[in-house]
C-alpha cells in the first residue's frame, strides 16, 4: 500500500507584509490540505530585503518547517551569525567555502526525512560555482534519504528546466524560485521528478515583484536611483504541492496553489 506525503513549498516572501500574510494563511492551509512538511523561501522576507533572524522567526511561527534563501541572503549582516546557529535555514550551497551557514539540510519528521538543496543560478545572476557541479556533489551529502527537493533559486528559464532535466529520476522535486512570477508549467518530467519553473511569491497582487509599481516605473524609465517600498493591497501566497511515495521517495504528482 503507497503511502503519501504532502510536502508545501511557498515561494519568496517577500517583506514583511509577506510574513504577515502567511502568519494569517498558511495555518489553515496546512490544515485543509492536509499538509505533513511545509518548505518556504524566505530571502526577500525581512522589511526593505534580505532576510533577517525575526523575519525567519515569523515564517516559523506560521508553520514553516523549514526555509531557503537565495541571491540576497547576505544583505542583511544580522543573517551571518544566525545561518551559523540554524540547520532549518540554508542558503544557496553554491557559494564559496568558508560563507557562513550551510547549503543542505534535512526535515526529521521520525516517520520520514526530506533532504532540502538550495541552489543559485548563474545566467544574469550571481558569478557563483557551476550549478549543476555543486548540485551533484550535495547530492553526495544527502545520500541515503530517499525525498530530496531541490530549490533551484535562478533567473533564466532555460537554466532553470536545464537542471530540472539534469535532476530528473534523480530527486523528487525541482522547484523554481527568484521572479516572484508563478508559472503554469508544473508536471511530472519523463523520470518522475516534479517540476516547475517558479513558485511565484507571497506578496501583494498589484505589485512589480512586491515593488510599488510607480517606484519600479521610475527607476526603469529614467535609469535613476529609487529607493523601493513594498506595494499594498491584496495579497497572495504562491507555491505548488507535492505528493511523494514515502517508500521510495518519488514524486506523485505537483498542483499549483494560489491563496488570496
Amino acid at each position: 500500500m503507497m503511502v503519501f506525503m504532502r510536502l508545501l513549498f511557498l515561494g519568496d516572501v517577500v517583506g514583511e507584509g509577506g510574513c504577515d500574510f502567511v502568519l494569517e494563511k498558511l495555518p489553515a492551509f496546512k490544515r485543509k490540505e492536509n499538509i505533513d512538511i511545509c518548505v518556504v523561501n524566505g530571502e526577500n522576507s525581512a522589511k526593505g530585503n534580505g532576510v533577517t533572524p525575526k523575519a525567519c522567526k515569523m515564517l516559523f511561527d506560521s508553520g514553516a518547517d523549514f526555509i531557503t534563501l537565495g541571491n540576497h541572503t547576505f544583505r542583511r549582516p544580522e543573517i551571518m551569525e544566525y545561518l551559523d546557529g540554524n540547520v532549518d535555514v540554508i542558503r544557496p550551497y553554491n557559494y564559496p567555502e568558508g560563507v557562513p551557514g550551510r547549503g543542505v539540510g534535512i526535515i526529521d519528521k521520525g516517520r520520514y526525512c526530506v533532504a532540502v538543496i538550495n541552489m543559485l543560478g548563474t545566467v544574469f545572476s550571481e558569478p557563483l560555482g557551476n550549478p549543476f557541479s555543486a548540485v551533484d556533489k550535495a547530492l553526495s551529502e544527502v545520500d541515503g534519504c530517499k525525498t530530496v527537493i531541490v530549490d533551484f533559486h535562478a533567473e533564466a528559464t532555460a537554466e532553470k528546466r536545464a537542471m530540472g532535466f539534469y535532476l530528473d529520476g534523480k530527486v523528487t522535486a525541482v522547484l523554481g524560485t527568484h521572479t516572484h512570477v508563478q508559472t503554469a508549467d508544473e508536471q511530472l518530467l519523463p523520470n518522475g521528478t516534479a517540476y516547475i519553473t517558479d513558485l511565484g511569491m507571497v506578496g501583494p497582487v498589484q505589485s512589480v515583484l512586491g515593488i510599488e509599481p510607480s517606484l519600479t516605473i521610475k527607476k526603469l524609465k529614467y535609469n535613476l536611483p529609487v529607493k523601493f517600498e513594498n506595494a499594498t493591497g491584496e495579497y497572495c501566497m504562491s507555491g505548488c504541492i507535492i505528493e511523494v511515495d514515502e517508500k521510495t521517495g518519488k514524486a506523485i504528482s505537483i498542483e499549483r496553489v494560489n491563496v488570496k
